[in-house]
Formats: structure tokens, C-alpha cells, sequence
């Protein structure tokens, strides 16, 4: 069995039936219009506000861009890139490749021309599929990219060196390729988030795929009635294997192409969505908006909104409990994952334990976790140690990089990198990243630990905590921070607060700037340190 299979069993199914809508809401209409009344109006830049697919299209699309990839000689085995923002094409194009055999490479838009040729070299990708944002960093590269031979491009006035997505896949046939495919079959190659250097590739199998529709179905229990909103970037394993719930029940979701609170809130109104995943830094903005009157809930139908769950970084507590305040009625639920475990799922806290909220939670449905010391001996409760985890969605391996894949898979289990502690009921904490742990005068100072308290001051935004050099301490805590927007906070202010940390706890240095993150809502911690690590640091006084 493949992927692929559950595309075409939805197509006999359901193939009237809605499976994907995109809404753009920056082409929307200057006259007061729903999305639905908008869906046949075009914009001033031809891109429709909204656009539908059903499950028979949306099969037959995969079938006619895997039919194109085996006229242009893609065989089974190959590597195929998708380097594309979130749009209609983006999942029947990387089901087309699936179904010729070859693997799907998605790519980060965030790339710079120097990354995608590393990253297309790197995966040893022989075709690129590319739209209009990337048409600059693909020119600059074209004459010195070694393997891609093929190049598609999707949307209007398409660049000289490429063909036309559009135009050649009317012409190919809808009928799906006749390839043999296993559930061991090379299916996908993800790139690792970069944030401890260049990226790795990350080779998955078709099982690992299908493992991860099953763990997200059993975790948040989809049904074919439900409708999940889909806002994170497609290319990351975390965005795709939420939606994978859906495209196991053949629900309808909803791609929404922008992050404004009140964008998000008009898209769970209007299209009726129950579940919505969602990053920190947008639920926060939420919040925020609500609070601050920006935003008013009775100009929305929320009555079917029944869970919202955050993935992709630890989450505050104070966060969640704001949340049930506005949405009492809401089941909530937090995610960990890697794309080494093909995305989240390995570990969850489940709708049923929210008060245990602050922990990432057990081993997911199909999954085992355990915390170990350094010689991989599972350590006791209450003990700091990394996380591991075993499950069939465990990477086959980094793609051409056996020194990486052995220091990462060992007997079986994913060595995560993350520190983390188990408490006496068997839920696991974050505590930082292995590599992300300051020693600071001979202690360990876990980040995560201060950012948590530190969200907690009612002027912060975000924060980030990095390691900076020390002559003799060998590493202080610096806390970046980023405020609220007209909010007034001193860093005398910031340290009054942190008298409730430990001394040791509390960060030597306070620097107020934005906090950035990527697109999945990683902090960006390698750029802060590439930022303020150069400067000659004196070790900040400390009240008593």
C-alpha cells in the first residue's frame, strides 16, 4: 500500500465532494463579499480570493502531473522538487510525483538562491517545480545547478529556461500511472530546519507516511465532517501530516495564505472549520486582538470550532490558559514531533489531560519515548535527559550522510536532541535542545525554562534566551525580548521581575529586538547568536 492510495479511494468516495480551498485573503474585494460569493470573482492580478477543488479533480491533477513527469523521463527512484508558497497546486502536484514512484523533495520558500542549489545538489534532484516568488533565486543558480535537467513553473509569464506547468498538464492523461508501489517504497525527502547548521536531507518511506495519518487520526479523532484549517507551510512535514487526517477521513481543508488574526477567524467563520493548528506566536496574537478590542467574536461563527492544538515549540502555560478563558468550549492539545518522525505525533499530550498543560505529554499512538543520559541509560523521573523516540515513522535515514544517520538512529530509536524530564505520572517536559543548553560558572542553564517565566510578564510579546561568551563564566543567559506593541518596559523592569528566578537563573543580559522565527515557529537561535555573539560581552550586574 502507498500514500497515494488514499487520494484515490477518497476520488470514488467523495468526488463531488469539496477536499481543498485556498483563500488569499489580500486579493479580497473592496465591497463587502463572502469568500463563497467571491469564489468566481477574478482580482486585478488574476489570483482568485478563493479557489476549490474537489477529491475527483484533485486526483485527477496528481494523475496528469505523474503522467507529465514520465513523458519528461522521471522514473521510480528519482528525486522531484517542489519549491512552491502554499496554493491549490501544491498537494496535487506532490501526490503526482508520488505516484510515478519518485520522491517528493519539498523545499523552504525562505531559501536563498544559494540554498536550494545546495539543498537541490544535496537530495540529487533531477526536476524542480517552482512558481513566481522564486523566479529571481532560480536564475541566479540555473547555469550552475548540476542534476536538474527539468524545470515546471506554475502561474503566468513563466521564465525562458522553464516549461508551463498549466498548459502541459491539460494535455497529459487523467489516468493514474500503472507503477508498482510499496508501503517500503522511497516515498519523500524533508530537509531538516537548518537551525543547527546546513540542513539534512531526511529520507521517509511510504510507510512512515501512512503511519502518520494514522497517528494523527487517532489523536484528534477527524471525521469526515470535519474541516481543518491549514495555515503552516506546506513543504514541513508538520503542516502536510496534520492534513493527513484529513485526507484519511476525505474531510474537506481549508489552505489560508496569511496569519492575521482576524484572516484566521473570517476562515473558521466562513468555512465552517472545526480544527485549527495553530503556532504560538499566532494564537498570541489571537488573544491579543481579542483583548485589545480589535477584534469581536459575535461578527464570527465559531460555534463549530471544537479543537485547537499547537505543534512545533514548547508552549507556554499561561498561553493555554488564556485561551480557555476566551474558548471555554475548545479541546486543546499539544504536538511534538521532528521531521526525522515524519513530523508531529511521536509525542502528544492528548485533549484529555489539559491539566497537564506545559508538558508535550507520552509516546503518540504507535509510538514509544523514553529519557536517557549519555551512555543511552533511561534515566529517572525528575532527572534531565534527551529524548528519544521509536515508532514506524522514524526517518529511513539522512539521504547520503551515514555519519549523521549513525549518531541519530541507534537500535532502532531516534535520538531527538531535545533535553527533556518525565514526571512521576509518566508526561514528558521539554527542557531546551541538547545543543542550546548554556553553562553558565559550571551550571546548566536550560533556555525554555526562563523564556516560560518570562512570557509570563504582561509587557513581553516574545523572548528568546541564548548563550553569550564570558571570560569568566565561560557563557551568560541574555534574554532577547520583544515587547508588546505600545507597551512601555524598562530592563530594570525585567529584572525586578526575574528576582522570583533563582540568581543563577536569571539572564545577565536583557537586549529588547524582535524575536525571529521561521516559518514553522522555531526560534531562530543560531541568527541570535550570529547577532550578538561578536560583541565583546562584560558580564551585566545582577541585583541582589
Amino acid at each position: 500500500m502507498a500514500i497515494t492510495d488514499f487520494l484515490e479511494r477518497n476520488a470514488k468516495l467523495y468526488p463531488t465532494e469539496i477536499s481543498l480551498v485556498e483563500i488569499n485573503p489580500a486579493n479580497q474585494p473592496d465591497r463587502a463579499v463572502t469568500w463563497r460569493e467571491y469564489n468566481l470573482i477574478e482580482s486585478s492580478s488574476s489570483e482568485k480570493y478563493r479557489r476549490e477543488m474537489t477529491w475527483r479533480e484533485f486526483d485527477i491533477k496528481a494523475n496528469r502531473f505523474a503522467n507529465l513527469l514520465l513523458t519528461r523521463g522521471v522514473q521510480k527512484g528519482d528525486r522531484v522538487a517542489i519549491l512552491l508558497m502554499n496554493c491549490l497546486e501544491w498537494l496535487p502536484i506532490y501526490f503526482g510525483i508520488l505516484k510515478t514512484g519518485a520522491l517528493a523533495v519539498p523545499m523552504n520558500y525562505r531559501y536563498t538562491a544559494e540554498e536550494i542549489k545546495y539543498c537541490l545538489e544535496l537530495a540529487e534532484a533531477n526536476t524542480l517545480v517552482f512558481g513566481p516568488e522564486f523566479i529571481g533565486r532560480v536564475e541566479q543558480i540555473f547555469d550552475h545547478l548540476h542534476g536538474v535537467k527539468t524545470f515546471f513553473y506554475v502561474g503566468e509569464n513563466k521564465p525562458t529556461f522553464a516549461d508551463s506547468y498549466d498548459k502541459l498538464v491539460a494535455y497529459c492523461s487523467s489516468t493514474a500511472p500503472a507503477v508498482d508501489l510499496k508501503d517500503d517504497d522511497d516515498a519523500a525527502i524533508y530537509f531538516s530546519s537548518g537551525t543547527t547548521g546546513f540542513p539534512k536531507a531526511i529520507l521517509h518511506s511510504h510507510k512512515a507516511l501512512i503511519s502518520s495519518c494514522l497517528t494523527e487520526q487517532n489523536h484528534h479523532s477527524q471525521t469526515h465532517e470535519d474541516v481543518f484549517l491549514c495555515i503552516p507551510p506546506l513543504y514541513h512535514t508538520g503542516a502536510k501530516m496534520h492534513w493527513f487526517g484529513s485526507l484519511l477521513t476525505g474531510g474537506k481543508a481549508v489552505l489560508l495564505r496569511g496569519v492575521k488574526p482576524e484572516w484566521i477567524l473570517q476562515a473558521v467563520s466562513e468555512e465552517k472549520v472545526t480544527i485549527v493548528w495553530l503556532l504560538v506566536p499566532w494564537a498570541q496574537d489571537i488573544l491579543d486582538a481579542i483583548e485589545h478590542g480589535d477584534i469581536r467574536l459575535q461578527d464570527y461563527r465559531l460555534d463549530q470550532w471544537r479543537l485547537m492544538h499547537i505543534g512545533a515549540q514548547p508552549v507556554p502555560p499561561s498561553l493555554i490558559r488564556r485561551w480557555k478563558k476566551v474558548f471555554p468550549q475548545h479541546l486543546y492539545d499539544t504536538n511534538y514531533g521532528l521531521s526525522e518522525s515524519i513530523g508531529p505525533g511521536c509525542v502528544h499530550l492528548g485533549v484529555e489531560n489539559i491539566h497537564k498543560v506545559g508538558a508535550i505529554g507520552k509516546a503518540g499512538y504507535l509510538w514509544e519515548a523514553a529519557i536517557v543520559d549519555d551512555q543511552g541509560q533511561k534515566v529517572c523521573p525528575g532527572e534531565v535527559g534527551e529524548l528519544i523516540v521509536k515508532g514506524p515513522g522514524v526517518m529511513k535515514c539522512y539521504f547520503n550522510n551515514p555519519e549523521a544517520t549513525a549518531e541519530t538512529l541507534k537500535n532502532g530509536w531516534l535520538f531527538t536532541g531535545d533535553m527533556a524530564r518525565m514526571d512521576e505520572d509518566g508526561f514528558i517536559y521539554l527542557v531546551d535542545r541538547k545543543k542550546d543548553v548554556i553553562i553558565s560558572g559550571g551550571e546548566n542553564l536550560y533556555p525554555v525554562q526562563i523564556e516560560d517565566f518570562l512570557r509570563a510578564h504582561p509587557a513581553i510579546k516574545d523572548v528568546a534566551v541564548i548563550g553569550l561568551p564570558d571570560d569568566r563564566l565561560g557563557e551568560i543567559a541574555a534574554a532577547i525580548i520583544e515587547l508588546k506593541p505600545d507597551v512601555s518596559c524598562t530592563e530594570e523592569d525585567i529584572r525586578e521581575f526575574c528576582m522570583n528566578l533563582p540568581r543563577y537563573k536569571r539572564p545577565r543580559r536583557i537586549i529588547f529586538a524582535d524575536v525571529p522565527r521561521n516559518p514553522t515557529g522555531k526560534i531562530e537561535k543560531p541568527r541570535l547568536r550570529e547577532i550578538y555573539c561578536g560583541e565583546r560581552l562584560v558580564e551585566a550586574e545582577t541585583t541582589k
